[in-house]
């Protein structure tokens, strides 16, 4: 990957205007400066024409002496001793403010999502824990993945390891959202990330005791140089109470900003010696549930983030090479959010729509459950289809007796078959069952 060429630093530009003519250049460009302007980083900056009457250093600064007289420092510094900062464009505004009226509460007056909940829950910390990992270099399928973790089968390989633990992490952490975020709680992370997959097992949830780690892409390229390890506790220290809110800021900090700034943190100290990646999108994950986005739960974000890793790690980079301006990861991330909010309300419409054509389908069979409509609209799309207590249980996070009744309910219905393979019973469509429901395979989904 190239790296961005490095902004020039706002007190070299501010010494290249003689004093007499800094306020007459900005009176003349100030209006013309948008504090938006898709927020181009000086990288892609330098390419485009100026203004009329400037180059591309001097309408640089006047887009920084308007981002900053809007900026906002956080208490954080890097390795040289430069605030991150960050300005609430209209873009950030705007994308707060749909993920406050989203995330922490409009969808959950939404019937579907109760219906569904539990369903899509599962699904969706499978997504997370499967693609966190794919990012980290996991090379398990999706489907091998998905089938290890609704069968609650023990991984075989490191990488369905990696995701498995993923898995548990991400449920750990649902659990844990009332409690503060405590140095050894994200060492707990760690350890719960990286357990079994590590060359040295001393290194999980262990700080790093050497300054030899780096950052680098898959040509070698030095990316990113991280501080001392000396330095790690008290930077630990002071990142979990930013995240906890005990560090004070200047005026007020939209808690997504708080918890976008806290993966950027955590990824930028690179306090361990692997793992960085999964433990920062999971200390994102656990303080957006921490500040009651609830519905986060319900997003995978490391999917989206694995379809452009080029540009996820652009936005670090970005950040880094612009004096520690947060607003250029901010805004990549808040995209990404929305996304999958989008996405979650499409899966939520396209699952309403197919359960009322699973029901009206499967005719003259009263009292079905959610749950069993929902194997059945899976078992008309995937013909032949091995059904099991433990993968059904897993896929809708109830209890083994549960699953067991679901499953011999629809048995004793005609609707399903129960055989017996080793010391398991399985179970699947019984024949005619596929041409009965004909007419669901157009829609998308899964019983997971």
């Amino acid at each position: 990957m190239r790296v961005p060429e490095a902004a020039p630093s706002f007190p070299s530009l501010l010494a290249s205007v003689p004093n007499d003519e800094l306020l007459a250049v900005t009176r003349r460009h100030w209006m013309a400066a948008s504090l938006d302007d898709a927020y181009l980083p000086w990288d892609e900056h330098r390419r485009r024409p100026p203004p009329e009457g400037l180059d591309a250093r001097g309408s640089w600064l006047i887009k920084q002496l308007k981002r900053r007289s809007a900026q906002r420092v956080l208490p954080w510094v890097d390795r040289d001793g430069v605030p991150l900062r960050y300005a609430l464009t209209d873009a950030v505004l705007a994308c707060c403010q749909r993920v406050d009226r989203e995330a922490a509460g409009r969808i959950s007056s939404d019937s579907s999502v109760g219906e569904h909940r539990d369903r899509y829950l599962i699904a969706s910390l499978m997504e997370e824990a499967i693609s966190s990992s794919q990012l980290e270099g996991a090379a398990t399928t999706r489907q091998v993945a998905k089938e290890m973790l609704r069968a609650g089968r023990a991984p075989r390989t490191v990488d369905e390891r990696m995701i498995a633990n993923n898995y548990a992490t991400m449920r750990q952490l649902a659990s844990d959202r009332d409690r503060p975020l405590t140095p050894a709680g994200v060492l707990a992370i760690h350890r719960g990330l990286t357990r079994g997959t590590l060359a040295e097992p001393a290194y999980e949830g262990s700080l790093r005791t050497t300054d030899d780690v780096r950052v680098v892409d898959d040509d070698g390229v030095v990316l990113h140089q991280p501080p001392a390890a000396a330095e790690l506790p008290a930077r630990l220290e002071a990142l979990c109470a930013f995240a906890n809110g005990d560090a004070p800021t200047q005026g007020f900090l939209p808690p997504v900003v708080r918890a976008i700034a806290v993966h950027y943190m955590l990824a930028y100290d690179h306090p361990f010696v692997d793992g960085n990646g999964r433990t920062a999108r999971a200390l994102f994950y656990g303080v957006m549930l921490r500040e009651g986005y609830w519905l986060l739960e319900f997003v995978s974000i490391s999917r989206l983030l694995r379809k452009a890793t080029a540009a996820y790690a652009r936005s670090f980079l970005y950040v880094e090479t612009d004096e520690q301006d947060l607003t250029y990861f901010v805004l990549a991330q808040l995209d990404v959010l929305c996304r999958a909010l989008d996405e979650l309300r499409s899966w939520l419409d396209r699952k309403a729509r197919e359960q009322r054509r699973a029901s009206e389908l499967i005719r003259g069979v009263p009292g079905l459950n959610h749950r069993q409509l929902a194997l059945l609209e899976h078992a008309c799309r995937h013909d032949g289809f091995v059904y099991t207590i433990e993968g059904h249980r897993h896929s809708h996070g109830v209890v083994y007796q549960t699953a067991r009744s679901d499953l011999l309910d629809l048995t004793a219905r005609g609707l399903l078959e129960q055989h017996r393979r080793g010391r398991a019973f399985v179970f699947l469509a019984a024949p005619g069952l596929v041409a009965r429901c004909g007419g669901v395979s157009r829609y998308g989904g899964s019983e997971g």
